[in-house]
C-alpha cells in the first residue's frame, strides 16, 4: 500500500521544528519571515518550537520565538509549558527569560517608535491657566467682561448653532453657540440651580499688547478672553433664537457633536466632562453633606467642618476621570485584526475591543485581561498609541495595539454579541476605499477608527 505523501505545510512545520531543537536562530528566522502562521503549530506529540528550543536550551532561539509572538502558554500532552520543561532540563537562563517577559518582546511588524497623534476630543483653543482658578476676583471681573465667552449646556446637552458663512466659518457648519455676560446673567444668579466652571482663555498668537490708560478705581485690562461653561436643567432654546438662529439642544448627542471643528471638540469635551461631575457629585461621597464648588468648578468642598475629606488629600473633592483601555488585536501573523460588535452597536459595524482599567492594575494587563474577558483570546505584546478624553460622561481612553499569542475566539455573549479576525485587505476596503457592504467600523472621530488606521498605515504599500 503506498504511503500517504506530505502536504508542503507539513514539511515545512518539520523543518521549523528541527531548526528550533538544532538551535539554528538565524535559518529560522528566515522561514519565519515567510511563513509566521506556523509559529504555533504543535507536533504530533504536542510540542511547539518554543518547547523545543526550551528543552535544549537554545536562548537565541527562544528569543527570535517570543518576537514573533508565539504562545507560551500552549501545553503539550504531558500538560507541560516552553517554561516548564526549561525548568525540568536545568535551563535557567532560558527559564528566566520566559518567565520575566510578561508580553514577550515587541514583534517584528510593529514600529519601533510611534509618532504622536491628536485624536478628535484632544485639542483645544484654549489654555486652562489653571493658576488662576484660585483667584476669586479676577474670576468675578472676567464673568462681567463684555469680551467673555460663555457656552450654555441644558441637562449636559451642549447649545450649538449652525454657521451661516462669514467669520471663519463655513455655510451649514456645526459649532458652539457663543454667548456673552448679558444673555446668561440671570442663570449666574441662581448659583444653587447652576453648575458654572472656568475653561481658560483663548490663545492668540502674534498679539501686540497695547498699553491702556487707567483711571482711578478702575482695573486694568489684561486683554484675556475668558471663557466658561454653565450648566442648567432644562433650558430651551427660545430666548436665544432671535440672535442665534438655528441654535439647539442635540438630542442625540452624538451625531452632531462629531461635526465640531477639532478644537472646539476639545473644549466640549473639557466643560461636558467636568459638569457631567458636578451634576454627580453634590453631595460628599465621604459623608453625605452638601458641597460647595470652588477653584473655577474644579473642586468641590464639603460644607461640614469635621468630614474626613477636608484632611489631606481625597480624590473624592476633585473632577474624576475613568481610564479605559481601546485596543486593536493584531494577529500573530500581523496581516489579520480582531474585531467585535456589542449588541447596541448599529448593524454591521464592528470596532475594537475596550473596556475599564480596574484599581491597582497596569494599562498592560487592563488590555490583556479585557481582550480574553472578552474574547476568549491571550494577548502578549502591548504597545501604547495614542489616547482621547471622552466626555460622556469622563473617560480616558488609552489607544493601544495587542499582539494575539492565541487565536481561537470564544465570545462572552454579556460583554460582545459576535467578533472575528479581519484580513488587511477586507479593513483598507472598508476605510480606505469605503466599500461597507458586509462590515464597517466606526468614525474617523473615534479612536478605534484612528487605531485602525494606524495598523493599516504600518505596511509602507499602502
Amino acid at each position: 500500500m503506498a504511503e500517504t505523501p506530505r502536504c508542503p505545510r507539513e514539511d515545512i512545520i518539520s523543518q521549523f521544528h528541527n531548526l528550533a531543537a538544532l538551535g539554528d536562530a538565524a535559518r529560522l528566522s528566515v522561514l519565519l519571515c515567510h511563513a509566521s502562521s506556523i509559529i504555533n503549530e504543535t507536533a504530533k506529540n504536542g510540542w511547539t518550537a518554543l518547547m523545543y528550543a526550551a528543552r535544549n536550551g537554545h536562548f537565541d532561539v527562544v528569543q527570535v520565538l517570543l518576537k514573533y509572538g508565539c504562545d507560551k502558554s500552549l501545553v503539550n500532552k504531558s500538560k507541560q509549558t516552553a517554561l516548564d520543561i526549561a525548568k525540568f532540563w536545568g535551563h535557567k537562563h532560558v527559564a528566566n527569560l520566559l518567565a520575566s517577559i510578561k508580553g514577550g518582546h515587541k514583534p517584528w511588524f510593529l514600529p519601533d517608535a510611534v509618532e504622536e497623534h491628536e485624536n478628535y476630543f484632544s485639542s483645544s483653543l484654549l489654555d486652562r491657566k489653571s493658576e488662576k482658578r484660585t483667584d476669586l476676583d479676577w474670576l468675578l471681573t472676567k464673568q462681567c467682561q463684555d469680551a467673555t465667552v460663555y457656552i450654555l449646556f441644558s441637562c449636559l446637552s451642549p447649545l450649538l448653532v449652525v454657521g451661516k458663512g462669514g467669520d471663519n466659518t463655513e455655510e451649514g457648519d456645526v459649532r458652539l453657540c457663543r454667548l456673552h455676560h448679558v444673555e446668561v446673567k440671570e442663570y449666574l444668579t441662581q448659583p444653587e440651580h447652576v453648575s458654572l466652571i472656568f475653561l481658560g482663555v483663548e490663545i492668540k498668537q502674534n498679539v501686540l499688547h497695547c498699553v491702556k490708560e487707567v483711571h482711578a478705581g478702575e482695573k486694568e485690562d489684561d486683554g484675556l478672553v475668558a471663557w466658561f461653561a454653565l450648566n442648567a436643567e432644562n433650558i430651551t432654546t427660545e430666548q436665544f433664537e432671535k440672535k442665534h438662529e438655528g441654535c439647539f439642544f442635540p438630542q442625540p448627542l452624538m451625531p452632531s457633536l462629531f461635526q465640531l471643528s477639532q478644537q472646539e471638540s476639545g473644549v466640549l469635551a473639557q466643560a461636558r466632562s467636568v459638569l457631567a461631575w458636578h451634576s454627580r457629585y453634590r453631595f460628599c461621597p465621604t459623608c453625605g453633606s452638601p458641597t460647595k464648588i470652588e477653584e473655577g468648578g474644579y473642586k468641590r468642598t464639603c460644607l461640614r467642618e469635621k468630614c474626613s475629606s477636608l484632611q489631606g488629600v481625597h480624590n473624592t473633592a476633585y473632577p474624576r476621570v475613568d481610564p479605559a483601555v481601546i485596543m486593536l488585536v493584531v494577529h500573530p501573523d500581523g496581516n489579520h485584526c480582531l474585531l467585535g460588535r456589542q449588541k447596541r452597536f448599529p448593524t454591521g459595524m464592528f470596532s475594537c475591543l475596550a473596556g475599564f482599567v480596574e484599581p491597582g492594575e497596569t494599562i498592560e494587563d487592563a488590555v490583556r485581561r479585557e481582550v480574553e474577558e472578552e474574547s476568549g483570546v491571550k494577548v502578549g505584546y502591548v504597545q501604547y498609541i495614542s489616547c482621547q478624553p471622552w466626555p460622556m460622561p469622563s473617560s480616558l481612553m488609552i489607544g493601544c495595539l495587542a499582539v494575539a499569542l492565541s487565536t481561537d475566539i470564544k465570545v462572552d455573549k454579556n460583554e460582545i454579541e459576535e467578533a472575528g479576525w479581519f484580513t488587511k485587505d477586507q479593513v483598507v476596503d472598508v476605510l480606505i476605499k469605503g466599500k461597507s457592504d458586509s462590515f464597517f467600523v466606526p468614525p474617523r472621530q473615534a479612536i478605534a477608527h484612528q487605531l485602525i488606521k494606524h495598523w493599516i498605515k504600518m505596511n509602507a504599500n499602502l
